[in-house]
């Protein structure tokens, strides 16, 4: 038996709103997200050559530019560091405090430490007569 044109069922327009509101949502779920990077990115091996008694001239030439470096708290320099990458990933978030007293290191904070490593670096910068 032969069919003719018009028995085929041709979809209607709420059938084909349907359609492309199905299409979009699938489409929606394959954007892609740009990765977020903000701040110093400071590798790992300049960060440990930081020590205290360094001159501010010699942490700016070694790490650049602090991120923060308020006008009113001369005496710490704040370098943070911000990634997100796409979506779902957690976004990593790291703080490098460096402390000055007469232009020189006195303290150094890192986010990138364990607890104990905190308080092993706290104790190394105190001076012997507070030990």
């Amino acid at each position: 038996m032969i069919r003719s044109a018009s028995a085929a069922t041709p979809l209607t327009g709420a059938k084909w709103l349907v359609a492309g509101l199905l299409v979009l949502a699938f489409l929606g779920g394959c954007v892609h997200r740009i990765d977020i990077q903000q701040g110093n990115f400071l590798e790992t091996k300049d960060i440990d050559r930081v020590a205290v008694g360094m001159t501010r001239i010699q942490v700016r030439a070694l790490l650049g530019t602090p991120m923060v470096a308020d006008p009113f708290e001369t005496w710490r320099w704040d370098y943070v560091y911000y990634l997100k990458k796409g979506r779902l990933q957690e976004p990593q978030h790291r703080q490098f405090t460096v402390y000055f007293e007469e232009d020189k290191v006195i303290r150094i904070d890192r986010s990138d430490k364990s607890p104990e490593q905190k308080a092993e670096s706290a104790a190394a910068t105190q001076p012997a007569s507070q030990t």
